[in-house]
This record gives C-alpha cells, sequence and structure tokens, in this order.
C-alpha cells in the first residue's frame, strides 16, 4: 500500500499596484510565476492594459474556494480600503 501523503500547493489572495495607480486583485496557487506573467503583460487583461507596478500585499489561503471568495470580497472595497483589509488579515 503506498503510503504518499499528497499536499495541495497553498492558494493565494494578491492585491497589485498597476501604472497607473489602480489595483488589481487576483487568486494563483504560484504567486512568483503571476507575478512575473503579469510583469511580462501576460496576466490579466486589466493588468496587462494599465502595466504592472509592484505587489502591494497576499494572503495565504487554505485552498481555492477561500481564495476566491476572498478576491470576491476584496474587490467591493474601495481602493484604499482593499489594503487595509490585508494588513487586517495577515
Amino acid at each position: 500500500m503506498d503510503a504518499t501523503i499528497s499536499k495541495e500547493k497553498s492558494w493565494f489572495v494578491y492585491l497589485l499596484e498597476c501604472q497607473d495607480g489602480s489595483f488589481y486583485c487576483g487568486v494563483t496557487n504560484d504567486l512568483d510565476k503571476r507575478m512575473k506573467a503579469h510583469a511580462e503583460g501576460k496576466g490579466a487583461k486589466y493588468v496587462k492594459s494599465k502595466r504592472f507596478k509592484c505587489l502591494l500585499h497576499f494572503k495565504e489561503c487554505e485552498n481555492r474556494s477561500v481564495a476566491q471568495k476572498h478576491e470576491c470580497y476584496v474587490k467591493t472595497l474601495y481602493k484604499y480600503d482593499k489594503i487595509d483589509w490585508f494588513i487586517q488579515n495577515k
């Protein structure tokens, strides 16, 4: 019997800033790879058009579902309340 334990990748909800000062919130299970994609203009259409500036905050989540729920909530917040949410939910 195989006793291999399968460990799922962590999921993250993240907030980045674009060159025009706007924010983008997204989810990923590979933060480094996703930031590289955004920086190369290969990420989300929004970030591609506004151009990636920097990663502001991220939060590790138990799974994809939780990350997506956080993402949906953060997207309802006013711009600077998004930063406050990440600070309060470290």
